[in-house]
């Protein structure tokens, strides 16, 4: 792998670790409320176990890209990176949120551009 792919390829895995941090530990502190535009904080300590949830498989693609790096497999790589660019497209259609599709799958998608080449 190039440095530049293991560059890219740790900023999106640093993205899922603070996503990570957002969804098991600030759901429902102002941060994680404003964050996630949620209702109220209510709704949010309603939701705060399926947002851990979350929080847990942004963290399993984080290990997985640090995986890759660590035993410089681009092959890895490769794999986690579709898989964060999948869950980056299903999340911005199914939320409707466009923000979603340029702040996680777009950064998938350059790097694993980079892997690629």
């Amino acid at each position: 792998m190039t440095t530049l792919s293991i560059i890219l390829i740790g900023v999106v895995a640093l993205e899922h670790i603070y996503f990570l941090i957002l969804e098991m530990f600030l759901w429902t502190k102002p941060k994680g409320i404003k964050t996630f535009g949620l209702k109220s904080k209510a709704f949010a300590e309603e939701t705060k176990v399926l947002a851990a949830n979350q929080g847990l498989y942004n963290g399993f693609l984080a290990a997985g890209l640090t995986y890759s790096i660590l035993k410089n497999n681009p092959e890895i790589a490769i794999f986690f990176l579709i898989c964060v660019t999948i869950a980056g497209i299903y999340g911005s259609y199914s939320t409707k949120k466009i923000k979603l599709f340029y702040i996680q799958a777009v950064p998938a998608i350059i790097a694993l551009i980079v892997s690629i080449v």
